[in-house]
């Protein structure tokens, strides 16, 4: 199964008031493994920034002012996404905006839920967590997810986050069977390292109960017999 998690910025929040992608970030998954192949660009919307939009993403247009548009690039990102199932945190919004983008660039534009199923990974948080804060931050913290480097939001990093936390709110590993740990990535940049585990290393040390933890034990699967029908299921051979 291939999956595409991916982030978006904006220049604001309202895509009915004309606002535009300036950066997309995606990241592949296959079979729930991290592959390394990734999506990243800066776009030039060709319209100013909202000053709230700013100081979220640090994303000026005197630095956008030469990156390519949308359209540039519109075939480049939808032969990336293909039909994978794209994972996506409040993926309304993003939706929203790639559907215009795609739009104002085809001749006959269809939306991306025409081409891939889309997996809003917020309304999966809410579910699994009702009355909890489900932000990227929060669920980061939730399930131990390093975001340490996320001082500004930015679309490829956020994409790398979201699939580290969708793995881990699934059930998935990331580090152990990640394609990247074993590998450089497809810039040539090493994202992470495989670790090896010397053969001479110290052996580790073994922490033995004590007589009286022994003991306690033993009073507790005693507790566990009495109450349960067919006794602890530690004590069955």
């Amino acid at each position: 199964m291939r999956q595409i998690v991916l982030d978006t910025e904006t220049t604001g929040l309202e895509v009915s008031l004309g606002h535009r992608v300036i950066e997309i970030g995606a990241v592949e998954l296959v079979d729930r493994r991290l592959t390394g192949r990734h999506f990243h660009r800066y776009l030039n919307p060709e319209r100013n920034i909202d000053d709230g939009a700013f100081e979220v993403h640090g994303l000026s247009l005197e630095f956008l002012s030469d990156k390519p548009r949308f359209a540039d690039i519109a075939g480049e990102f939808l032969e990336f996404v293909g039909q994978a199932e794209l994972i996506i945190h409040n993926a309304s919004f993003d939706v929203a905006f790639l559907d215009q983008e795609l739009a104002r660039t085809l001749d006959a534009p269809a939306g991306l839920g025409s081409i891939c199923r889309v997996i809003d990974s917020l309304a999966l948080a809410r579910h699994k967590h009702p009355g909890q804060k489900n932000s990227l931050d929060a669920l980061c913290r939730r399930y131990m997810v390093d975001n340490s480097a996320r001082q500004l939001h930015g679309a490829l990093l956020d994409a790398e986050i979201l699939a580290d936390v969708y793995l881990a709110m699934t059930g998935g590993q990331t580090q152990l069977f990640s394609a990247d740990s074993a590998r450089d990535s497809e810039d040539g940049s090493s994202r992470r390292r495989e670790t090896r585990v010397l053969a001479d290393r110290p052996r580790l040390k073994v922490v033995r109960a004590s007589s009286g933890e022994l003991e306690a034990h033993e009073r507790l699967l005693d507790l566990l017999d009495k109450r349960a029908r067919s006794g602890s299921v530690w004590r069955r051979g």
